[in-house]
């Protein structure tokens, strides 16, 4: 069976080439535009692939992607329907996640921003007990990674909810689910946790109505698509003391242009979408051994559903 890694935007493709060879060594593993003859592969390992993968490898049965979000994907022109799309189920970025989710909210709850300013001031002065329930933190998005931030969260004795459009059960932590359960889960969240896959239903969701139901005072952290965000509603809701704050990994723009607002804005945090990396030992890990369970005919997990897009 003959795999091609495919990305526009990996910088050491060859690395990636070489860890899927030595894990397939049966298959011949190639690299997109590397001078090889193309058009006999029938799986590919993408990551933000050149818009022309679909006509230029028309053998193409299955697609493995890097990461978890397959939003790009699914939108990719000339995408023929009987081709399988695989997200990423962990490749090590659910715990990355959950560290970046904790740090902020760390930050934010805990004042140590603003004890960061008392210290460039050199004044030695305690601003006062945290409570832990004034913080309730709320996850939106059930899978591999929402579940593994409200784990964590938990784990600090955080009060911690989880919302997901299907109402999924998580051990030990309060879910609410749909449309229906979207205000009630809001009101009792005053830091916000995005993990959600961007859907058709879910573009936008992070809005100005959004921040309105929230409890006073809160905090929002996106680590999922910058789509998500309606970024004038979030700049209105700093402004008008809706929000105390923002931690944004991803953005709609990328890389974000030098002259955003949120660049120089104090009360957002930026990060250039660097809260879950795929690691490449797990990856090809988890990846070649789906490979080769499709090989043999075999079920995967992982294979997105076009309707609900994830």
């Amino acid at each position: 069976m003959e795999v091609v890694f495919a990305s526009r935007i990996e910088r050491h493709p060859g690395d990636w080439v070489r860890a899927f060879q030595d894990a397939l060594p049966q298959d011949r593993v190639r690299a997109w535009g590397d001078g090889a003859p193309e058009g006999d592969a029938e799986v590919a390992v993408v990551w933000n692939p050149p818009a022309d993968l679909f006509q230029r490898e028309p053998r193409l049965r299955i697609l493995f992607n890097l990461g978890a979000g397959v939003d790009a994907l699914l939108r990719m022109p000339g995408r023929p329907e009987h081709v399988l799309i695989v997200r990423l189920e962990d490749g090590g970025m659910a715990v990355q996640m959950a560290e970046y989710a904790v740090h902020f909210l760390l930050r934010v709850s805990r004042d140590f921003d603003r004890y960061a300013q008392l210290q460039a001031q050199r004044r030695w002065q305690s601003l006062g007990d945290m409570a832990r329930e004034d913080w309730p933190v709320g996850v939106m998005g059930a899978g591999v990674m929402g579940a593994r931030v409200a784990r964590a969260v938990a784990a600090l004795e955080y009060p911690v909810a989880v919302w997901s459009r299907s109402g999924r059960a998580l051990d030990g932590i309060e879910v609410f689910g749909g449309d229906a359960g979207l205000p009630a889960f809001l009101a009792r969240t005053r830091v916000l946790i995005n993990v959600l896959p961007l859907t058709a239903q879910t573009e936008g969701i992070l809005c100005r109505t959004t921040f309105q139901r929230m409890r006073p005072d809160g905090y929002l952290i996106n680590i999922a698509r910058g789509r998500h965000l309606v970024e004038a509603d979030l700049l209105g809701a700093l402004d008008e003391g809706l929000l105390r704050g923002a931690a944004l990994d991803v953005f709609v723009d990328e890389p974000l242009p030098a002259q955003h607002p949120f660049w120089a804005d104090p009360r957002v945090q930026v990060t250039p979408h660097i809260a879950g990396l795929s690691l490449m030992g797990q990856t090809v890990r988890q990846i070649s051994a789906k490979i080769r369970a499709y090989g043999r005919g075999e079920p995967i997990s992982g294979i997105v559903d076009p309707e609900q897009q994830y």
